[in-house]
């Protein structure tokens, strides 16, 4: 590939280029056990504990389908609208990374559980674009490496590399997308907005944790160009393992811009995987993308097939939940909410966060106060998706049930939540550690009273001679003596009634 200095404008690139997308996504499923084997499906832990010799590979070791993976799969598919295969089966794909101890991967290659099916995607500004579900396929996590001694914790420049099996054998759903074709300037936004509707749909059946950040939800975006009225794809990149949505618009962006400028020098684009940068929204070389012939697919012997029978896919179609846009449009009318109130809820990713929240006991317009403002603050100062926020609806509708009993103030609410996220427990239990309850003992109260009137005789005269407003000064001098932690209201009566106003 001809190296390029410079990136094309994106202006130009779409004018003189059609954008031609292919996303692949990775979930890992919330099952209690990995795909093959009895360990436990947990994020975390000492490296190399939750392993055993089926997920190590180990000689004689054979594998067992984890059924409720089996049940997951086919749900997502009937939720994206999928035929569900009558007849299914295991691939092994083979190929050399050390952190899959097999040395292949136990898949689904050309008999996936579920295909052909679409999603429907929102856009920013209302419109509606049918994304093609190409298909929906199980199969096992890999494990991690660690690389040491590097400036970029990549395996360039390391001194050396650590593994750790403990994701290897995590039951995955990979969902690929038909190319998404026709969408010129608005790709970037379309990709964003297809990971976001995926990942609420996953969130409201249940199947998965969805966490970009612990990456439990990957994105994998193919990205190639196609010179404006030509018929064929261009060759695509690949971009591995984007962990947010805003870094899903990034790449596809950069990528594009990228990809015009090699075009236009001359050059011509490798098929390649690479690998986003999130400190600089920048792209680099991975490896030359291997075909499906490189992986040298071959069914699995030691597993049986899937043969889900009529009766089970229909039961399993009822259990889907309200889906996600169509439980937007009733709480629309619920709440009485404007498009634009509701196309705030949803461009902040408020709005099922914000329904969750009342469904806990939370009134609509507290549950929304919460999240479109205080939260989504905490969240931009995180630089994290508001749903990746370490705080659960449930949580937030006890905080602000909280207020409602008396026993915080919005103030110490605030405290509360930033204890939350913070990691130091349940609402009740940060209220208890950090001590944040209202003081609402009327003695310790008229005690600081008496104290800031006497500190503030001229204050306590305006307020005996009618000026009742200057009791202001004196509840803000009781409420920085109790830190916050007096109810201004009850301390304004007190105040009143002890100079005899």
């Amino acid at each position: 590939m001809t190296a390029v200095a410079d990136l094309m404008d994106y202006a130009e690139v779409v004018e003189s280029y059609d954008p031609v997308l292919g996303l692949e996504v990775h979930v890992e499923l919330n099952t209690k056990t990995k795909m093959f084997c009895g360990c436990p499906n947990r994020f975390g832990g000492e490296p190399n504990t939750h392993v055993c010799p089926t997920c190590l590979g180990l000689p004689g070791a054979l594998p067992v389908v984890n059924g409720k993976a089996v049940e997951s799969a086919i749900r997502i598919g009937l939720a994206l609208n999928c035929e569900i295969a009558e007849w299914c089966r295991f691939a092994r794909k083979n190929y050399f990374y050390p952190d899959m101890p097999k040395n292949f991967q136990t898949s689904q290659y050309d008999e996936p559980i579920a295909f052909d099916g679409y999603l429907d995607v929102v856009l920013d500004d209302g419109e509606v674009v049918r994304v093609g579900i190409e298909r929906a396929h199980m199969e096992e996590d890999t494990g991690k490496s660690l690389h040491v001694g590097g400036a970029t914790g990549r395996i360039h420049g390391a001194e050396h590399s650590l593994l750790d099996y403990n994701r290897a054998g995590v039951p995955l759903i990979e969902i690929v997308t038909k190319p998404i074709v026709g969408m010129g300037e608005r790709a970037p936004e379309v990709a964003r907005a297809y990971v976001t509707a995926l990942r609420d749909l996953l969130r409201a059946m249940d199947v998965s944790d969805v966490r970009m950040d612990q990456g439990s939800l990957r994105c994998d975006a193919n990205v190639s160009l196609m010179p404006k009225g030509a018929t064929e794809f261009g060759t695509r990149t690949e971009t591995k393992n984007v962990n947010s949505l805003r870094s899903v618009e990034r790449a596809v962006r950069y990528e594009m811009t990228r990809q015009a400028a090699v075009l236009a020098s001359g050059g011509s684009v490798t098929q390649e995987t690479r690998h986003f940068q999130e400190a600089d929204g920048t792209t680099s070389a991975g490896r030359v993308k291997e075909t499906a012939e490189d992986y040298r697919y071959f069914p699995e012997p030691d597993l049986v097939p899937i043969a889900p029978s009529r009766e089970w896919v229909e039961e399993l179609r009822k259990t889907l939940p309200e889906l996600p846009w169509e439980r937007r449009k009733r709480i629309k009318e619920e709440w009485n909410l404007t498009d634009e109130e509701l196309r705030d809820l949803i461009n902040t990713g408020a709005a099922d966060l914000v329904a969750a929240t009342v469904e806990a006991g939370a009134k609509p317009n507290e549950a929304r106060s919460w999240w479109v403002q205080y939260l989504t603050q905490q969240a931009n100062v995180r630089e994290v998706e508001l749903a990746d926020l370490p705080i659960t609806p449930v949580q937030v509708a006890r905080v602000i049930e909280l207020v409602n009993s008396g026993e915080l103030t919005n103030k110490l609410a605030r405290e509360v939540v930033q204890g939350v996220l913070a990691g130091e427990g349940e609402p009740d239990e940060v209220v208890d550690k950090r001590g944040l309850k209202v003081v609402s003992d009327d003695s310790a109260l008229i005690a600081a009273v008496d104290e800031a009137l006497a500190a503030q005789p001229d204050v306590a005269d305006k307020i005996r001679g009618g000026k009742v407003q200057a009791a202001g000064a004196i509840v803000g001098a009781v409420m920085k003596a109790t830190k916050g932690q007096a109810d201004a209201k009850r301390v304004r009566e007190l105040v009143l009634e002890r100079v005899g106003a």
